[in-house]
């Protein structure tokens, strides 16, 4: 037997009876639930980690009260898909039937007129908004749009919740029921899941489909086993869990190593598990100032421009985006020389404490300062031939003292050379 449709979905909760975790909104007489019985369901957004039960919330209250239910999906939609379906909505509205609703997976996603295009539509009450984000709305969803929505937090599942689902789907479904399965030990599979409850049906049944395939009707799942078969499976992602952190890992080390072509696989991996764009676009312009620094000072801008446009245009488009800094800033040369300055420079003040201002570069913005010799004999260096003049800007213990070193790139050695023309007599550039 073969099923299709994934074991999360099909153990979908119908109603709020059947759903678990976030008493604190739907339990007895919780705030959300009261409303959603009430049947005068504002437009809302949910934030909170994936698996959740955002999504499943959304579909129980248009399932409870009859209404027309359309879905978008921030990552692959764009203003010419919710204009269509306000339209859409706008049609079913006749009698006395209620608003249909309009549910919106990644909310945060979307681009600022993407949300401007719902303004109307739920201002008019054409539709209710429900929303669902992973990210603070407060930073992600536009004022006006948040100012005419509740916003509903919702938490990651305890291992309490974990536990039941997991004994809801070896009792329930068909499929699981169809072998004798031993769960000898969690902890691994709850670690995995991260509180998520979709990632954990999707272990249980990576697991549960690995024995199976070794012709094994009794599955016996312990925490070795887990973390064996998720090791093999290289397409498995989580962008709140370990492998988070170790491809983000392997794509910040391809880029610094000069590998496109691993940048862009890495990359790819983190785009089909969902991973938020602008938390790569913030990783690539830390890497072009820690690794490419000034072997190619216009690295910096590219990759902050990369992360300006992707913040405007959000998924799918901003793949393409990512895509192409990655390249540039892996074919780029590379040096550290910025980020070992900064660091050497830090470790110098934590050796030396608070040395003084020399006085000929002080502010001097009082007559008494002038007098007490603040900023006297001090030297414009615009008053000068080539805008240089040798001066004083070292507290005086540390005077010819090096912290910036050159690399050895086509950009730094200009830069050698110009510092040694200028600092001949103080630094020893050589």
């Amino acid at each position: 037997m073969t099923v299709n449709q994934p074991l999360a979905d099909r153990l979908r909760p119908k109603n709020l009876d059947e759903f678990i975790g976030q008493d604190h909104l739907v339990g007895e007489g919780a705030v959300l639930r009261r409303i959603i019985e009430s049947g005068n369901i504002p437009s809302f957004i949910m934030w909170g980690p994936p698996g959740t039960g955002k999504t499943t919330l959304a579909r129980i209250i248009a399932r409870q009260h009859e209404r027309t239910f359309f879905t978008l999906s921030a990552v692959h939609s764009g203003v010419k898909d919710v204009r269509n379906t306000i339209e859409k909505a706008r049609k079913y509205q006749f009698f006395d039937a209620p608003n249909a609703i309009l549910f919106i997976d990644e909310i945060h996603r979307f681009s600022k007129s993407q949300q401007d295009s719902l303004l109307g539509a739920v201002e008019q009450g054409t539709i209710t908004l429900i929303g669902a984000t992973t990210e603070n709305p407060s930073f992600e969803v536009i004022s006006p749009l948040l100012s005419r929505c509740q916003v509903y937090v919702l938490e990651s599942l305890g291992q309490k919740d974990l536990s039941t689902l997991l004994d809801r789907a070896l009792s329930e479904d068909q499929y699981l029921k169809q072998y004798s399965i031993d769960i000898q030990e969690n902890e691994e599979l709850f670690r995995y899941s991260g509180g998520d409850a979709r990632k954990l049906y999707n272990i249980l049944e990576l697991v549960v489909n690995a024995e199976v395939a070794e012709s094994r009707d009794r599955v016996e799942i312990t925490n070795a086993k887990v973390k064996e078969i998720l090791q093999q499976n290289v397409a498995f992602y989580d962008k709140n869990a370990d492998q988070h952190y170790d491809i983000i890992s392997a794509f910040i080390k391809s880029i610094r190593g000069s590998d496109p072509n691993a940048a862009v696989y890495w990359l790819a991996r983190m785009v089909e598990g969902g991973e938020d764009p602008k938390f790569i676009a913030r990783r690539l312009v830390i890497l072009a100032a820690e690794d490419i620094g000034l072997a190619n000072p216009n690295a910096l801008l590219f990759a902050n421009s990369a992360f300006d446009a992707v913040e405007r245009i959000g998924w799918p488009e901003s793949r393409i985006i990512l895509s192409q800094a990655a390249i540039y800033l892996a074919s780029s040369p590379k040096s550290n020389s910025a980020y070992q300055a900064i660091n050497d420079a830090q470790q110098l003040v934590k050796q030396t404490g608070d040395l003084s201002v020399p006085l000929n570069i002080r502010n001097a913005p009082t007559r008494l300062m002038k007098d007490l010799g603040y900023g006297k004999d001090y030297r414009y260096a615009h008053d000068h031939p080539g805008n240089f003049v040798q001066e004083e800007f070292m507290p005086e213990q540390l005077r010819n003292n090096v912290i910036y070193a050159p690399q050895d790139n086509k950009k730094e050695k200009e830069i050698r050379q110009r510092l040694k023309s200028w600092w001949q007599n103080k630094y020893p550039y050589k």
